[in-house]
């Protein structure tokens, strides 16, 4: 170490010196060699860079080189991310994945193999032929699966997601669809003029008693009124009986 140690240092040092750098570091702070052309000099950080791991201590707090196959690591003996060329397993860098694992190019892991799975059958479809449901007597019905685990590179493939086989139907004939749409037709004009034919028989039946009901008005008006007959006893003359 040069003598020239100074208090008064910069980025977090607590000592410093011009020809190596930090010394020692504030609280809390990481000591970390760092290489310049042929020598190491000391600096502070808050946390160890790419490829170190920390270690605290009561007096200092170091970064330590990971493992030459690591690229991070949580401690020399527990990688994190594994450097180009090795995978992942368990806290290790390895080159090749062991047995019942694969090698995931994509995270640089050793993952468990996944195999394909797929759903239970749906029901037969209807027996068909040509897309029609009639008019023949041999035909095909088709049911189907839905993947629902797709496999890893070293899993089982899927299987077939459809399943056809021959089927035979009671023979019928096809009703004609110009035919048909007539007759729906026919049935919806016969069930319009039934309407019509209800509703003017109802507007009659209203129009006839509205004037039934205002020709019995008119004859209470025109008819005379009959007068009342006196009374016979008011109208008869005393009988004088004194002779």
């Amino acid at each position: 170490v040069h003598p020239n140690v100074s208090q008064g240092c910069q980025g977090g040092c607590a000592t410093c010196s011009d020809y190596n750098g930090c010394l020692s570091c504030k609280p809390r702070l990481f000591f970390v060699l760092e290489r310049i052309g042929m020598k190491q000099i000391g600096v502070c950080l808050s946390s160890c860079p790419s490829g170190y791991y920390g270690t605290r201590y009561p007096d200092i707090n170091k970064c330590a080189k990971c493992k030459a196959d690591c690229d991070t690591c949580f401690t020399r003996n527990f990688c994190t991310k594994c450097k180009s060329g090795f995978y992942l397993y368990s806290g290790k860098c390895l080159e090749k994945c062991p047995d019942g694992l694969e090698a995931n190019n994509h995270t640089m892991e050793c993952t468990s193999i996944m195999h394909c799975e797929a759903s239970e059958w749906s029901p037969w479809s209807p027996c068909t032929k040509k897309g029609k449901t009639c008019g023949f007597k041999r035909g095909n019905e088709v049911r189907v699966r839905e993947i629902v685990q797709h496999p890893s590179a070293r899993g089982n493939p899927c299987p077939a997601t459809s399943e056809s086989r021959k089927c035979i139907v009671q023979r019928k004939r096809c009703q004609k669809e110009g035919k048909g749409k007539k007759n729906r037709e026919e049935k919806r004009k016969k069930s319009n003029k039934d309407e019509s034919k209800e509703t003017r028989q109802e507007s009659k039946g209203r129009a006839a008693r509205r004037q039934n009901r205002e020709q019995r008005e008119n004859n209470n008006k025109t008819q005379p009124k009959k007068r009342k007959a006196p009374n016979k006893e008011q109208n008869l003359a005393p009988v004088d009986t004194a002779h």
